[in-house]
């Protein structure tokens, strides 16, 4: 028989090459497989519901795994297992039991993602790695006002990488919050499915304009021109984070 277990995990991206095996260095779910196995001792594949890049983190991440033997004792299969992973930055914060159709990226409604910045002038020592340093000071009305603009039904192709492999760069977004707590700033989107880069290379056009390096008239034409090359460089992977997955 046949079990599938789904899991939501925490992790610090910053020594990782992202989310999915690469060649040149070790992977979350590599890291996740490796080490499932030695409790399970069977071979597992985990299935992520987003496919974060290099240096990106997750408050909670959802995954799925298939194995054929059964965890009798969840809460000791996770003190287990997480003794190997937090030497890597790595927690599994809760895991339950499923039907076997669940698939964690397929059957995923909205995925929520974050980005962190800390606007002041003197450099970060203790999240160094952790949220995007902004040194100009930024009008957070026109952060506001960009990230409205960027609600609802919209061709995304200003922001979209070119080693995409989505086959429409149209989608939906839901909703796009902004957060502010004193020199810290979180801006928060929600939307079923992403492009690749989509996030960072929006909050990195949102900074040209909350900084004025743009006017919003000019926002509002480098969204609207599908153009890539327009695009403002995106913010760093080390600011973003997948917070959260909804089905």
């Amino acid at each position: 028989m046949i079990h599938n277990y789904q899991i939501i995990i925490e992790y610090d991206g910053t020594k990782f090459v992202g989310w999915q095996y690469q060649k040149n260095g070790s992977s979350i779910q590599e890291t996740l497989e490796k080490n499932i196995k030695k409790i399970l001792k069977e071979k597992i594949k985990i299935i992520g519901a987003g496919r974060t890049d290099a240096g990106v983190h997750a408050l909670a991440q959802s995954a799925n795994f298939f194995a054929k033997k059964k965890i009798e004792d969840l809460k000791k299969f996770l003190n287990s297992v997480n003794f190997f992973l937090n030497k890597n930055s790595i927690s599994i914060k809760d895991i339950k039991k499923r039907k076997i159709e669940f698939h964690s990226r397929y059957d995923a409604k909205e995925r929520i993602y974050e980005y962190k910045i800390t606007n002041r002038y003197s450099a970060i020592a203790l999240n160094k790695n952790r949220s995007w340093l902004i040194k100009k000071k930024i009008d957070i009305n026109y952060l506001k006002k960009g990230s409205k603009i960027l609600i609802g039904k919209h061709d995304f192709s200003t922001f979209r990488s070119s080693s995409c492999s989505a086959k429409s760069a149209v989608k939906y977004m839901n909703n796009v919050k902004i957060f502010k707590s004193g020199e810290n700033i979180t801006i928060q989107f929600r939307s079923k499915s992403f492009l690749q880069n989509q996030v960072r290379s929006m909050v990195g056009c949102l900074k040209y304009l909350s900084c004025k390096n743009w006017n919003l008239k000019k926002f509002k034409q480098v969204f609207k021109s599908k153009n890539r090359k327009l695009c403002a460089p995106p913010a760093p992977a080390h600011g973003l984070y997948l917070a959260k997955v909804r089905y």
